[in-house]
């Protein structure tokens, strides 16, 4: 199997503009998350796809490739699917260009996975909450499996909810705060981290845009209402995604640290 990795990177953010563009200890971010793609095993080949200029020039330079794709793509998985396209690979890792921390063995874990499938499956990946601060952050993304480890359902609220604990939304958040952690081992967050079967990936761009997804803003839920399961492989990498000034400079305190 061949497989392609393709890093969707857009210079527009709301709240960190230019975010694939921002310097972490010497090198673009854009950089990093494809440094380190790079180094995953079971990755043949990885493509920044960008609708900047800058960006792709940026990737050119230190020797990366890089794709110009449509302004027009609602989401990531869109960006992707559109240099999948026209690309020979039979498996397709869409990795977050908003983390530079990346851990390749997190994404030969997901590879593997999808590898050994029938084809007709997506993997991704998921681990236990840590504390009851991020079960509560809309950021983070929650996720239910079945026994199988596959996806029930992904929001950005605290799911499940314990119906046993006689408490309404309020009074539960009350009482938990934001130390103590209920029910530990039964809450997990997803790692926005994709492996597709090329097939069920432009399967799944020619779909429109599904009602859960727009309603959470969370695109893998169009894949759970069109039938496509996805496999939720559980693993311990806690991924840190770039989405605000206090994250970015969380990151280059850490790599920082890292090339001392």
């Amino acid at each position: 199997m061949r497989i392609l990795a393709v890093i969707p990177a857009r210079h527009h953010s709301t709240r960190l503009p230019g975010k694939p563009l921002a310097d972490i200890v010497g090198r673009t971010m854009v950089e990093h998350v494809y440094r380190r793609t790079e180094q995953a095993e079971l990755v043949d080949q990885v493509i920044v796809a960008t609708d900047d200029t800058r960006i792709r020039d940026t990737v050119t330079a230190f020797g990366g490739r890089s794709v110009m794709t449509s302004q027009d793509h609602p989401s990531g998985t869109d960006r992707v699917a559109e240099v999948a396209e026209e690309v020979d690979a039979d498996i397709i890792v869409n990795v977050q260009g908003d983390e530079p921390l990346i851990d390749p063995n997190a994404i030969d874990l997901a590879v593997a996975a999808c590898q050994t499938s029938d084809g007709g499956v997506i993997a991704s990946l998921r681990r236990a909450v840590t504390s009851a601060k991020e079960l509560w952050d809309p950021n983070t993304v929650k996720v239910v499996c079945d026994r199988e480890g596959h996806a029930l359902y992904f929001s950005r609220w605290p799911i499940p909810f314990n119906a046993a604990s006689n408490m309404n939304i309020a009074t539960l958040r009350e009482r938990i705060g934001d130390d103590l952690l209920p029910s530990p081992g039964v809450f997990y967050v997803h790692i926005g981290l994709y492996v597709y079967p090329k097939r069920l990936l432009l399967e799944l761009s020619r779909t429109e845009p599904s009602p859960l997804e727009c309603l959470e803003r969370l695109e893998q839920l169009r894949a759970l209402e069109n039938g496509i399961p996805i496999r939720m492989v559980l693993t311990s990498y806690q991924a840190i995604s770039v989405d605000t000034p206090e994250d970015l400079e969380q990151v280059r305190r850490l790599l920082g640290k890292r090339s001392l």
